[in-house]
């Protein structure tokens, strides 16, 4: 598959980003081109088109296949795995949201809770201490309890909500 000069910038680009947000270069970058592909493709494509090794590919696909936002596509005639991601925007963004709350704010959340629980009973430790983690602690509870409403939405009452940007200032009599 040869990428022009647009595909590629996009594909560099997400590989790029997926680093800074903690994914690997080659994993981010496999998702990348599965999404601008408007077939599905095996792992030698894949391999041959971003040029890194075909064991990077399996794992990568390993990985984007775990998190929910590729799965194997049947291709007529052909006997190799073929892959897709997930086509509509929002479903991808909600599954990503959701894997990275499973894995990322929930043991944090956990954590926090034990920390907030552990400080209470503990006599040596500072005032300070307990208000600042419980601070914390309800911070992400709530942050978290408003994203699992949120996540409920259907797709277009979530967009709609996302297109509002400042006029929540003004529902919430904020306006100035």
């Amino acid at each position: 598959m040869k990428l022009s000069p647009v595909q590629q910038k996009f594909v560099l680009h997400w590989g790029e980003m997926g680093t800074r947000w903690g994914i690997n270069r080659t994993v981010a970058q496999v998702h990348a081109l599965l999404f601008i592909s408007e077939q599905p493709l095996n792992a030698d494509d894949l391999t041959d088109t971003l040029k890194v090794a075909r064991s990077n590919v399996s794992n990568s696909l390993k990985e984007l296949q775990g998190w929910g936002i590729v799965h194997k596509a049947a291709v007529l005639g052909e006997r190799r795995d073929h892959f897709a991601t997930t086509a509509d925007v929002w479903e991808m963004f909600q599954i990503i949201l959701d894997e990275r709350k499973k894995r990322e704010i929930d043991p944090t959340l956990a954590m926090l809770k034990e920390c907030v629980d552990q400080a209470q009973g503990a006599a040596g430790e500072s005032d300070f201490t307990r208000r600042r983690l419980t601070e914390l602690h309800d911070m992400v509870q709530n942050l978290t309890r408003w994203y699992t409403q949120i996540r409920h939405l259907p797709t277009g009452a979530m967009i709609k909500f996302v297109k509002m940007g400042s006029k929540v200032w003004k529902v919430l009599g904020l306006a100035s």
